[in-house]
């Protein structure tokens, strides 16, 4: 089945599924972040995360750090979005979508704790 079939809702299920799959040593750094589903990043994200015009971002962490939130005073939630348009694109199966999107949220998991691109653990 073409991944493009995937309806908003279960795209919003396999999100909610590989957050309930993250190991509860790093589910807990979640406690103040709001995970969201949207259609498509927007050009300010683009330019956020220096992504080419001409490749797709699956995802964005938008706000302090995890270990930088103490000594950053902002009464809003640190934000991670998975966007799904880009996904459903890249990815020809269902298969591949749940794997992109379960990667997506640990990749932005990392962010938030830190990491830079090359020190994902995959």
């Amino acid at each position: 089945m073409s991944s493009r079939r995937i309806s908003e809702r279960e795209f919003e299920s396999y999100v909610e599924e590989a957050l309930a799959s993250v190991p509860a040593v790093f589910r807990k750094y979640l406690d103040n972040v709001v995970v969201a589903v949207e259609d498509e990043p927007t050009d300010e994200d683009y330019e956020e995360t220096d992504t080419p015009d001409d490749e797709d971002l699956f995802g964005i962490f938008r706000g302090a750090g995890y270990f930088e939130r103490d000594a950053m005073v902002s009464s809003l939630p640190a934000q991670i979005a998975i966007f799904r348009g880009p996904i459903l694109r890249e990815c020809a199966t269902r298969g591949e979508a749940v794997r992109e999107i379960r990667d997506t949220v640990v990749h932005e998991i990392g962010h938030m704790l830190g990491l830079e691109d090359g020190e994902m653990p995959y």
